[in-house]
């Protein structure tokens, strides 16, 4: 779906900013205005005019929460939240080291937080144990009654935030009565940002410790917790679930089987089998050529050396080997319900692998280009993507009663 760039990867970043309108996170004429000032591919012009606008509504979040404009102060700090998210999202060459992207990345965590105490429902800032550290979370509660409810814990991706959880599930999940845990782990958000800490493909070591809090928390019933992975997530829930049967339920948005699968697929034969033989001086050479040319295959070839602690790409696309579901996916005994985006340029085919090989009780719903749900994750249809996410999740042990209807109903 091309939205207002012609480059694939900017198109996508935007239509992601702007799908989150819908819950507050963005307004369509903010997005269509900043774009309008960005030519295709210029990263330098997407970080300037996405910061430019995020600080802009952030001073009138400021302002409005100064004058004790609670509403209006919200609105703004939760849009300028996902304006400065996507304008550190290119900024990917030396990330931990780069102020920019530190400052554009802390600004995101600190608008949404502020944003977070000005909702409607409670949102409470947790520490969840984790190893000999912590992992920053939210708890997305119904209300401050204390009653224990169904709770959705929430698992990001290859690129995703903590804070972009509520616009993801959160905002849905609580107006169906729902509560979200939502967390940063290794190699997302802050927990890469802050504490260095690369991903893992045993996510079993991430999700354990998360549910060992979950049972913790009195508002959460542990007898109904649900398992959600957005992106990259929804490989690595899948891998926890087949470990950690303690969740009722597992939802993967979108599917995904097979992470190394799909970077063999795009690359050319050759390099890949340079990359599986360890030459990577030459294979890392050839991997810079592309980038030059191609958004997506840069950004990703940046993110991913980063975010898996790997030396460079090669070596980072040798390390994602380790993340498939082949040994471990009839381990999962959970109701599993598989997302799949008819257009999905990143996991095209991995949804149908893992529905296929699923051994559970499944379900498949594919989104499509008709309905405006065929991009990777739905972006833009993030209404009919929760309609149809918790009409699911209410048949299943972690779910809902659904009211009986009325005489007249």
């Amino acid at each position: 779906m091309k939205f207002l760039f012609d480059d694939e990867s900017f198109a996508f970043e935007t239509l992601r900013a702007a799908g989150f309108a819908c819950y507050g996170g963005a307004e369509l004429g903010e997005v269509v205005s900043t774009a309008s000032r960005i030519t295709d591919g210029d990263e330098a012009a997407w970080l300037r005019e996405w910061e430019a606008t995020a600080r802009r509504v952030h001073g009138i979040g400021s302002a409005s929460a100064a004058a004790g404009r609670r509403v209006s102060a919200r609105e703004a700090l939760l849009r300028a939240s996902n304006y400065y998210r996507t304008a550190e999202f290119y900024r990917r060459d030396h990330p931990a080291d780069d102020p920019q992207a530190r400052e554009l990345s802390r600004l995101s965590r600190e608008t949404f937080s502020q944003a977070a105490e000005l909702m409607d429902t409670p949102v409470r800032s947790v520490s969840i144990p984790y190893a000999d550290t912590i992992l920053p979370g939210y708890l997305y509660l119904v209300d401050d009654s204390g009653t224990p409810r169904p709770t959705v814990i929430f698992n990001s991706g290859f690129d995703s935030t903590l804070e972009e959880s509520y616009f993801a599930l959160a905002a849905g999940a609580l107006a169906r009565g729902y509560q979200v845990l939502a967390f940063d782990g290794p190699g997302q958000g802050a927990v890469i940002r802050e504490q260095g800490l690369p991903f893992r493909p045993d996510w079993e070591a991430v999700i354990t410790p998360v549910v060992d809090f979950a049972l913790t928390v009195p508002e959460i019933d542990p007898d109904r917790i649900a398992l959600f992975g957005y992106s990259l997530g929804g490989f690595l829930v899948a891998r926890a679930a087949a470990f950690e049967h303690r969740v009722a339920a597992l939802i993967l948005d979108d599917g995904l089987f097979d992470y190394h699968g799909v970077h063999q697929r795009i690359l050319p034969p050759f390099l890949a089998e340079w990359i599986a033989a360890g030459r990577d001086e030459e294979a890392d050479h050839v991997a810079a050529m592309i980038m030059a040319f191609d958004t997506t295959v840069r950004w990703a070839l940046r993110n991913g050396p980063w975010t898996f602690g790997a030396a460079s790409p090669a070596d980072y696309i040798r390390r994602t080997a380790d993340y498939t579901l082949a040994e471990v996916v009839t381990e999962i005994h959970c109701p599993t319900l598989v997302l799949d985006a008819e257009n999905d340029q990143f996991f095209r085919g991995e949804a149908q692998r893992v529905y296929a090989a699923l051994t559970c009780p499944k379900d498949l719903i594919t989104g499509t280009e008709a309905e405006g749900a065929g991009e990777h994750c739905h972006m833009g249809a993030m209404l009919l993507t929760h309609q149809r996410i918790f009409d699911w999740l209410d048949t299943t042990p972690a779910g809902l009663p659904v009211p009986a209807r009325t005489a007249d109903a």
